[in-house]
């Protein structure tokens, strides 16, 4: 197998949708049994600097799908639930069913607001958290 340098990884990096990219993360993470995530220490801002609590709230990157309640067409929602995610028809009922209750976890801005307004079009109350 040819070795790729820094710069054809980056290249095809560059070419992955954010989804894409994150699973790569993911299974890198599996693969060499390592965490991506960044030291906390490093995060952290110089204590005497302003904002560091103000920039961290908008730099957050990773959010949760709550579903708050089902509405009025709990059929439309419970097929929004099962088009989400990887869960069977009786698994998408219960979870709707025991509502509050968190749909997707850990995912990306785009994909969350994605998921809150598909959900939202079919009758259910949702937040992001």
């Amino acid at each position: 197998m040819a070795k790729l340098s820094n710069d054809d990884l980056l290249a095809a990096f560059e070419e992955m949708t954010l989804l894409e990219l994150s699973e790569f993360v993911k299974l890198f993470e599996e693969k060499f049994d390592v965490t991506a995530a960044a030291p906390a220490a490093v995060a952290v801002a110089a204590p005497g600097q302003g904002g560091g609590e103000g920039a961290a709230e908008e730099e957050k990157d990773e959010f949760d799908v709550v579903l708050e309640a089902a509405g009025d067409k709990k059929i439309q929602v419970i097929k929004e639930v099962r088009g989400l995610t990887s869960l069977g028809l009786k698994e998408a009922k219960d979870l709707v069913d025991s509502a509050p209750k968190p749909l997707l976890e850990g995912v990306n801005k785009e994909t969350a607001e994605k998921a809150k307004a598909a959900l939202e079009g079919a009758g259910a109350t949702v937040t992001l958290k």
